[in-house]
């Protein structure tokens, strides 16, 4: 080594000792690595942290952003084993949170504000759709034109409570109120039952999926947009957990694992698309490509980012609809993971 310092110029006696010193560091470095390497293969790996995800309903394109986690790795990479379980019923899943038997569920914030004032331990940790999906649908062509022309006309719903708030709010601005109009419980069958003609409109469609499943099925549908019609803005999907018993370190990984993965996809809209139906058999058809298109641009970008105004709007909202009888701080409905 000296010898190669030496051929290189004339070094002062403090120089050429840093030099030498730095040359023989070289050879050192390696053995010691080459052992702390040994010594890591050695140790016993750790086990990834296990996650219950519960779905809100079947998978569908809503859930781009977990499906797509499990298939680039995101999860593996914060050391998350998660188990995504769709439900049987869609009204179980922040139940099951509640209630200790799994970690984490999508839901609905407008659900949240009511299943919080009947005692669930529930808090919004985290937003998957940042935007309303649910719209009032009726036939492109059909009767129903304008909203005022819901009068002595039939609703569908699916859900009672917060579905009727939202309707109410949208025909008063029409100058009509809910006696104008017969309500239908459609149990789910929103399209179908629209299509029909069973009944001449539906609460609770959503504009990325039962839109596009008309369409396919030969049937122009058309929207009223909530937001477009007096109502507060909100969540449509958000990520709730158990707020007596959650761990913020894993939820603070899984929303980093989510973000990764919404920015792949919103990056990569057509290769997301290709690793999100080659999951299973049955997304690989006209209807999950039509609705991958029209949800990607509503996924939230910032899955563990929070607007507590908008919480606090909502739950005032649902107090002057009389479906709440007290406003509760937003703080006791949704949390900021990143800044715990």
């Amino acid at each position: 080594e000296n010898i190669a310092l030496r051929a290189a110029g004339t070094y002062s006696n403090q120089t050429y000792s840093y030099l030498v010193r730095s040359v023989q560091m070289k050879f050192l470095v390696k053995p010691v690595i080459a052992g702390f390497v040994a010594l890591l293969m050695s140790a016993p790996v750790q086990a990834a942290d296990k996650v219950t995800l519960l779905l809100d309903w079947f998978v569908n394109p809503d859930h781009g952003p977990v499906i797509i986690d499990q298939e680039k790795g995101y999860f593996a990479e914060q050391g998350l084993d998660v188990d995504i379980i769709a439900p049987a019923d869609p009204a179980d899943p922040p139940k099951l949170v509640a209630a200790g038997k799994a970690d984490i569920a999508i839901s609905y914030q407008p659900q949240l504000h009511l299943q919080v004032a009947e005692g669930m331990p529930l808090m919004r940790v985290g937003t998957l759709v940042a935007t309303p999906l649910n719209c009032l649908l009726v036939l492109k062509d059909g009767p129903i034109q304008t909203i005022s022309d819901l009068k002595g006309r039939s609703v569908g719903f699916s859900v009672a409570g917060v579905e009727e708030a939202l309707l109410s709010t949208i025909l008063a601005r029409h100058g009509l109120t809910m006696d104008d109009i017969t309500l239908v419980n459609v149990n789910w069958s929103l399209s179908p039952s629209l299509m029909s003609k069973q009944v001449d409109a539906v609460i609770g469609a959503f504009r990325n999926f039962e839109l596009n499943q008309m369409e396919i099925d030969g049937v122009d549908g058309r929207c009223f947009y909530l937001e477009e019609e007096g109502m507060p803005s909100y969540d449509e999907l958000i990520y709730v957990a158990n707020k007596d018993n959650m761990d913020v370190n894993m939820l603070r990984r899984f929303l980093e694992a989510t973000e990764l993965a919404t920015q792949y996809i919103v990056n990569h809209p057509e290769e997301s698309l290709n690793g999100f139906k080659g999951t299973a058999a049955e997304l690989d058809d006209e209807l999950n490509k039509k609705a991958w298109r029209d949800t990607v641009p509503r996924l939230a970008l910032r899955p563990a980012a929070l607007d507590l105004g908008r919480y606090q709007r909502f739950e005032d909202f649902l107090v002057e609809a009389g479906l709440l009888t007290q406003a509760r701080p937003a703080t006791e409905l949704a949390i900021d993971i990143g800044a715990q």
